[in-house]
């Protein structure tokens, strides 16, 4: 293992953002049998020190690439467009206007079912959204378009926690009847 390799390296795994969960949840069950601090603690303090920090990275590695949104802006800082979320805020007007419809829906909603409905529509323009990443990142090589697509992936997802927050009140409110 080397530590200056990127996460894609580090797994043995193709640079791209389509990737099987089940080859990389093997994946890091093996990368972590090798590092493991047990393993070298004939060694001594120093050896399970490193084996801790290769435990540490791989762990980290791990999260970036098991997460879709969290692979796509890593794709992307890898070539060189980093996403920047928090400087660059800019989006296309016909997606402004999605998020105004879906948070003036979430405002509206009245039953359980109204949610639902909600949640699907997400639901599907999160599946969507993971389909642009997958072709401007792997076929296209687009990655200041992804970088814009990885953006909206930001805002749908953080949406369906609102969702889910609103989910959980509706669920207290109905206890508290």
């Amino acid at each position: 293992m080397n530590l200056q390799s990127n996460d894609f390296e580090l797994f043995g795994l193709a640079q791209q953002f389509a990737q099987d969960r089940s080859v990389l949840d093997a994946r890091w069950k093996e990368l972590q049998r090798e590092a493991h601090p047990d393993k070298f603690a004939a060694q001594g303090a120093a050896a399970q020190r490193v084996a801790m920090q290769w435990s540490v990275r791989i762990n980290e590695a791990y999260q970036r690439l098991k997460d879709p949104l969290k692979r796509a802006a890593y794709l992307c800082e890898l070539n060189g467009v980093p996403v920047n979320a928090e400087n660059n805020t800019a989006m296309p007007a016909e997606f402004l206007m999605q998020q105004m419809e879906w948070r003036e829906a979430l405002d509206d909603v009245g039953s359980s079912e109204d949610l639902d409905a909600l949640s699907d529509q997400i639901a599907h323009s999160r599946r969507e959204a993971l389909q642009r990443c997958e072709q401007l990142l792997d076929v296209a090589h687009d990655y200041p378009a992804a970088v814009a697509q990885v953006r909206a992936l930001m805002f749908i997802e953080r949406f369906g926690r609102d969702i889910e927050a609103r989910y959980d009140q509706m669920d207290t409110a109905a206890r508290r009847q």
